[in-house]
């Protein structure tokens, strides 16, 4: 299964295209828990969704325990870098490059701090890069699960 996660109406054929409200395929308020069993999605694309999510540790948790080993988690996020992660008044959680250095298996940040804060997802990162989208950077990251 492959997720769509904030598709508004840029649905992808093939994937489950998922928002909180319609036209998505499935409606999931992803600030509770996940609808989906652990370790049953192979893809999620999360394109300018996770800064309206208020968690930061759940949202990431969640799509681990969701994603099968070797899953990928693709990222597209206003960047703190620029304006754009603040000018939207829906933007809840705020994130750069770094904000993946806790999720990242081996990174002393994941390594020291992650239980503490009971963050229990592990990636790899696969590609992290900062792309312009009409004027506004974004950072587009591709984390590979490790279970």
């Amino acid at each position: 299964m492959k997720l769509n996660l904030g598709s508004s109406d840029a649905h992808i054929p093939g994937w489950v295209n998922v928002d909180r409200v319609p036209p998505a395929d499935r409606i999931v308020d992803l600030s509770a828990a996940w609808p989906w069993g652990d370790s049953t999605v192979e893809t999620i694309r999360a394109y300018d969704v996770i800064e309206h999510l208020p968690d930061k540790i759940h949202t990431m948790n969640e799509a681990w325990r969701v994603l099968v080993l070797g899953g990928i988690l693709d990222i597209e996020v206003p960047t703190t870098d620029g304006p754009g992660a603040f000018q939207d008044p829906t933007h809840v959680s705020y994130w750069n490059r770094n904000s993946f250095l806790y999720y990242t298996h081996g990174d002393p940040h994941r390594e020291r701090f992650g239980a503490a804060y009971g963050i229990t997802a592990r990636f790899r990162v696969l590609n992290a890069k900062i792309i312009d989208h009409f004027g506004i950077p974004k950072l587009r990251i591709q984390l590979e699960t490790i279970k």
